[in-house]
């Protein structure tokens, strides 16, 4: 028996006996996740738990692949699960909450569709969209999914990640939605190394969905925690150039990433 094996459970708050069930142990470990460091390591979760290591990494293991746990540079973090729950979960999601005002200003500005996504495995969650003053709207809803290959705000947070990531998060032949979709995992690396070289912009390009491009940028707190996109029909109401809207969200997401940071410090 290891020294793991050893170690005493954390009793739980209501029957202050050990933890038996799966449902207790997995409740345990998501309470490790409080406090204002979103991110554990596999000991600060067996520590703040009392749960046997070897135990917490095989539930964690479980965790991540029904997405109630990711993994994060170094360890884990909560996962997105939760915010498919319904709009409660999505209200209260502190970046939504502080990007809320921003992704306004950006529709008024541009007249343009806004979009706020977190990256889960090789898609994009949605956590927050507005419609700008064309009324011009496109397929895409709160709290759905997107490929993050053929989409901009997916390609500006795929570009955050290293390339080995990227080689195990996706297969050689990508599904493709429409004509332009990027078709291999090598175009796909092309692709992100010229995001990387443009401040972290990227462009969907008809790649997603026919008629609709889009321009995306990551917000660089905690190694793009979420990004934000603009997005339009072709042959809309004239809405500013690439360049132009690649600077707006530029320095939106320099101001988003502030306003961000003191809540993950």
């Amino acid at each position: 028996m290891t020294v793991d094996e050893r170690v005493a459970p954390r009793t739980t708050a209501r029957t202050g006996r050990a933890p038996v069930s799966m449902i207790e142990r997995m409740t345990l470990i998501l309470d490790s996740f409080d406090g204002p460091v979103p991110m554990r390591t596999l000991i600060d979760v067996a520590e703040r738990t009392g749960l046997p290591r070897s135990s917490v990494h095989r539930i964690i293991d479980q965790m991540i692949r029904l997405r109630w746990l990711a993994h994060a540079p170094g360890g884990y973090r909560l996962g997105t699960r939760a915010l498919e729950l319904g709009g409660l979960a999505i209200e209260h999601n502190e970046i939504r909450d502080a990007m809320g005002p921003l992704l306004h200003e950006l529709c008024r500005t541009t007249g343009m569709i806004a979009h706020l996504g977190v990256l889960d495995g090789p898609e994009v969650l949605i956590i927050d969209k507005v419609v700008g003053r064309s009324g011009a709207d496109i397929p895409t809803r709160l709290g759905g999914r997107i490929p993050a290959h053929c989409t901009a705000i997916g390609k500006a947070l795929l570009a955050t990640l290293q390339p080995s990531v990227i080689e195990l998060a996706f297969p050689q032949h990508l599904s493709r939605l429409t004509s332009r979709t990027i078709a291999l995992r090598s175009g796909l690396h092309r692709e992100l190394d010229r995001v990387r070289n443009h401040q972290g912009v990227a462009l969907d390009r008809e790649e997603s969905i026919t008629g609709i491009v889009c321009v995306g940028v990551p917000i660089r707190a905690d190694e793009g925690i979420a990004a934000l996109s603009l997005s339009g029909r072709i042959g809309g109401q004239h809405p500013p150039g690439t360049a132009r809207l690649a600077r707006i969200l530029v320095d939106v997401a320099a101001e988003a990433a502030r306003a961000i940071a003191p809540r993950h410090e």
